[in-house]
């Protein structure tokens, strides 16, 4: 019996989960916030880790952000859907986004029945000039969008990075057409390069269309559910709070969070970021090894995914079915696509698997891939 290879899921390392050190801090914040504990937290949420995420922000954008703009979320996810509740109308609602998103938001915008607009993708994320074409288009259409969603670090699923230049551009072209901007920047410190990334868009603009997102996940956890969001002006961030319905998030979360982080925020980052770098290493290593006569693929210098374009004459539905008999899952492309368009890709995650299951994992798909091909 063969050993499940998981690539499908974009979870964290757990050979890195800080287990004790997370129960100490657990005993410290229980004992330390048991008034807390004992109200609801408000629509902002526990004020120690928004302080924590303000610093967070300060130290890698330079920008300082006011803890009391910040909310607390369960999750990026609850920030996306928010944001989405708020800003569209429940009729004619348009967002533009990469053609290649994040599934958890695609589904979250069919469900709110809006009409995403795709903008294509290459190895450097968004294209502008796609971008500038799609808001020309609606513009003479009559229908700019309720704002731009975009995943410009790390994106997901393609792990690429836009540059400063396209940043800058996103930006003016915003500014031109008057549309809100949101900045989903969940995977910023999953990073295994010494090459500095490209700043965040509010840290690159001090106009009032832009909120911003982030997460905790996929530095720490995602079973503790705690994100948080912000946004560039008063009234912006005050029509997001007053869209939140839930009496706030969850205090014990956040408190543990916040003392287990508050002084090793970027030693723990750095020690997670390890493990994945190796994990990442291993599988474009094996890929390699296995596919390189046959495949093409990303080279993520972070998050957790490795974008793989398979032969066009292999059909993806049936390459799942053959991995699932050999064990190894991975995620289809069209679960990425705003559209569910069947293109010839598919995600890895190298999080959750170890280095040997990876190197196994990559030699049974290669010989999957090699029998749909056939």
């Amino acid at each position: 019996m063969m050993d499940p290879m998981d690539f499908s899921t974009g979870t964290t390392n757990p050979e890195t989960f800080p287990t004790e050190e997370l129960a100490e801090a657990a005993a410290r914040a229980v004992r330390e916030h048991a008034v807390e504990l004992n109200t609801y937290p408000g629509n902002l949420g526990h004020e120690g880790l928004r302080r924590l995420m303000a610093k967070r922000e300060l130290d890698r954008e330079g920008v300082a952000m006011d803890p009391e703009r910040i909310m607390l979320t369960n999750g990026s996810m609850q920030a996306v859907t928010l944001v989405a509740e708020t800003l569209c109308l429940g009729r004619d609602d348009v967002v533009v986004m990469e053609e290649y998103s994040y599934a958890g938001t695609i589904d979250a915008y069919n469900a709110l029945g809006i009409e995403m607009v795709g903008v294509p993708l290459d190895e450097h994320g968004m294209k502008m000039d796609a971008l500038a074409q799609t808001l020309v288009r609606l513009h003479k259409e009559d229908r700019l969008p309720r704002f731009i969603y975009t995943i410009p670090t790390y994106q997901n699923p393609t792990g690429a990075v836009m540059p400063r230049e396209r940043r800058v551009e996103l930006l003016r072209l915003a500014r031109e057409y008057d549309c809100i901007v949101v900045d989903d920047n969940c995977y910023g410190d999953v990073h295994f390069e010494t090459s500095p990334k490209p700043s965040a868009l509010y840290a690159l603009d001090d106009g009032p269309n832009q909120i911003y997102l982030c997460s905790l996940s996929k530095i720490f956890c995602p079973g503790v559910r705690l994100g948080y969001l912000t946004a560039s002006s008063d009234e912006l961030f005050d029509r997001l709070i007053a869209r939140r319905h839930d009496a706030g998030p969850n205090t014990l979360a956040a408190a543990i969070t916040a003392e287990f982080l508050q002084n090793n925020l970027w030693e723990h980052c750095e020690r997670a970021n390890v493990g994945l770098k190796e994990k990442r290493d291993a599988m474009l290593s094996a890929l390699e090894a296995e596919l390189d006569d046959l495949c093409s693929w990303s080279h993520p210098p972070g998050g957790l995914f490795i974008w793989v374009k398979v032969p066009d004459g292999v059909d993806t539905d049936k390459l799942e079915a053959v991995a699932a008999e050999h064990e190894v899952s991975f995620a289809h492309g069209w679960e990425f696509h705003i559209h569910a368009d069947h293109g010839p890709f598919i995600r890895l995650a190298f999080g959750w698997a170890t280095v040997p299951d990876i190197r196994e994992g990559i030699a049974r798909l290669a010989r999957c891939i090699e029998q749909v091909q056939a």
